[in-house]
């Protein structure tokens, strides 16, 4: 597994993170077994950087992650996780908030310390707030050594970047911006990434429309979208492929040239753990790759609007 800086931090990342959310059952139940199993599978192929949030399962995925990782060595794996965001419409960045949050996932996640905590969709909530309070507080935090380094996640681009590159954070995850039909975070990424600022990938597979199932009933993104990525998952059927795998070593094989550090898959399946490692050490077919460019390029870095209430299950 290749292996990258992530920013000045000083960690040294995987070119595959291991995302924890589905660990919280947001999409079918997950049994204990089945997380430790996942976690297991990982850091058996060198994914030791692990994402979590509060939101994600409402608070399971951080205490289903913590149960799995008991009697592993901490030193083995970077542990990441979130404050911020509580709810699909629960957004706060006030310092009470902010403390509680921290205490609360070290209990569930079984740890004196967090390597990584970042501010979770940022663009959703009272950015003065996040400025004035949580910020601050973190850096507090930073200096007691609850938490070893600060980031932000989010999707707009503009926000993040000037939020990042205003306060300094150490990291910057972004989601469904470097994909196979998105690619607006790759500018983005090598400023952030020159400015020493380590940047995360999340939600390569545009939080499934990038699979053979399509889009999701809830996904934000526009019909035309939709329609054109099936037509590119059909050619990848009929190339005896899938798509999912196409977009999947695409965005894994080449964000670095952009400074991308890392990029986080989440799963709740050990075998596909193992599946998505080994596409990690090899680059896409370019002739499929570009035929599939072709299909995609009315609709290449179109993204959807960030507007108050359409957050659902959006997030990184």
């Amino acid at each position: 597994m290749k292996r990258h800086d992530l920013g000045r931090t000083g960690i040294r990342v995987p070119a595959l993170a291991m995302g924890a959310a589905s660990l919280g059952s947001i999409y079918h139940p997950v049994s204990q077994d089945e997380a430790d199993a996942t976690v297991a599978a990982a850091l058996e192929c060198e994914l030791n950087y692990f994402d979590v949030a509060p939101y994600y399962g409402l608070t399971t995925a951080e205490t289903a992650l913590g149960k799995a990782l008991k009697g592993f060595d901490r030193k083995s794996y970077t542990l990441a996780t979130k404050i911020g965001r509580y709810g699909d419409q629960d957004w706060d960045f006030s310092a009470d908030a902010t403390k509680r949050s921290i205490e609360a996932s070290l209990g569930r996640l079984g740890t004196d310390h967090i390597d990584v905590i970042q501010c979770h969709d940022i663009e959703y909530g009272n950015l003065d707030q996040l400025r004035n309070e949580a910020l601050p507080t973190l850096r507090k935090l930073k200096e007691e050594g609850v938490v070893r380094f600060v980031g932000i996640t989010g999707y707009r681009l503009d926000i993040i970047e000037k939020v990042a590159l205003d306060e300094k954070v150490d990291t910057v995850m972004a989601y469904c911006t470097y994909t196979l039909q998105d690619r607006r975070l790759a500018p983005v990424a090598e400023r952030l990434a020159a400015a020493g600022i380590g940047v995360l990938n999340a939600s390569p597979l545009g939080m499934g429309l990038l699979t053979t199932r399509g889009a999701p009933s809830w996904h934000p993104g526009n019909e035309r979208v939709f329609e054109l990525v099936a037509a590119a998952a059909r050619l990848c059927t009929l190339a005896g492929t899938d798509i999912s795998e196409l977009a999947m070593r695409f965005a894994l094989t080449t964000g670095d040239r952009h400074g991308i550090a890392t990029t986080v898959v989440g799963t709740a399946n050990a075998r596909n753990v193992r599946e998505n490692a080994r596409w990690a050490d090899s680059a896409p077919d370019a002739d499929l790759l570009g035929q599939v460019e072709a299909i995609l390029a009315p609709v290449m870095d179109a993204g959807w609007d960030v507007l108050p209430g359409n957050g659902g299950k959006a997030g990184g």
